[in-house]
């Protein structure tokens, strides 16, 4: 038991606690000194819950309650009872016991394939994983006076970075004496503002940022960004293909006919025969 714990127990059981001026602490019942001390207490970290490990979910054998509500493979209340019945339900069913609300009086638990169940918690974890991405945030810069074609470009770019799900600060960045006319920087913002309608939301509206003056816009919602159309071939180029294409068969053809011709008059000539003459 340490000194401070100690302290309590005698102050409870009507103890006296006194401090000199030395740091001394003595514990006194009536005219009996009881305990002295001159040790120094620390103060306990009571935050224990980095420490904490995930509660396991209790199968089976490992329920210790001694009455749980019990709810069917189907969501079915069974009713309030003993672990055991509830285990012998599950045996006889080929399931198990798992318990799905500890902290519920009494506690919860429902009969169902633990390691099936523990199966698809997974898989669902790694199709969330797999669907999930991350949301960056691109800026895009300009200056007070970019020309209008520069304006357009990188507006087109803005809805690129829209159409795959980031998010966009545009700024306007002032230098020397621009400072004096922030006016013109969010006229540029609410004439680009204007352009997304429909396709972006304002988050946060032009603000004023030492010298850059910025918004920020994210994909509007129910936008879905147009597909991308396969450009149409060249004019002449489908017709030029098909005559090559025509002449290549063709050519294949006059090829297979010359080797037909050939192969038959090699069948048709004659051979000649060899007469060998017994010598004299």
């Amino acid at each position: 038991m340490s000194s401070i714990v100690a302290f309590y127990a005698f102050e409870s059981a009507g103890c006296r606690v006194t401090k000199t001026n030395d740091g001394t602490e003595s514990l006194q019942k009536g005219n009996k000194k009881l305990l002295v001390t001159k040790e120094e207490v620390w103060p306990i970290n009571r935050d224990f819950r980095a420490n904490e490990r995930p509660r396991e979910t209790r199968v089976n054998e490992r329920i210790r309650a001694r009455e749980i509500r019990l709810i069917d493979e189907n969501g079915e209340m069974l009713g309030i009872m003993p672990p055991m019945r509830a285990l012998d339900l599950a045996r006889d069913r080929n399931l198990d016991l798992v318990e799905v609300s500890p902290n519920a009086i009494p506690p919860v638990c429902k009969l169902m394939d633990y390691g099936r169940f523990k199966y698809e918690q997974a898989k669902k974890e790694n199709e969330a994983r797999k669907n999930q991405r991350t949301i960056t945030l691109k800026e895009i810069r300009m200056r007070p006076r970019t020309d209008d074609h520069d304006v357009e470009v990188k507006t087109r770019k803005i809805q690129e970075f829209l159409a795959e799900g980031d998010k966009v600060r545009v700024s306007v960045q002032f230098r020397g004496a621009e400072m004096r006319h922030p006016d013109i920087g969010r006229k540029l913002l609410d004439e680009i503002a204007e352009v997304l309608k429909g396709t972006a939301t304002i988050e946060r509206s032009p603000m004023m940022e030492g010298r850059m003056m910025s918004m920020i816009v994210s994909r509007a919602p129910g936008w879905e960004p147009p597909k991308k159309q396969v450009p149409p071939p060249k004019r002449g180029t489908a017709h030029a293909a098909a005559s090559v294409a025509t002449e290549t068969t063709e050519a294949s053809e006059l090829k297979e006919t010359a080797e037909a011709s050939e192969l038959k008059e090699t069948a048709e000539a004659p051979v000649a025969e060899t007469i060998e003459t017994p010598a004299p």
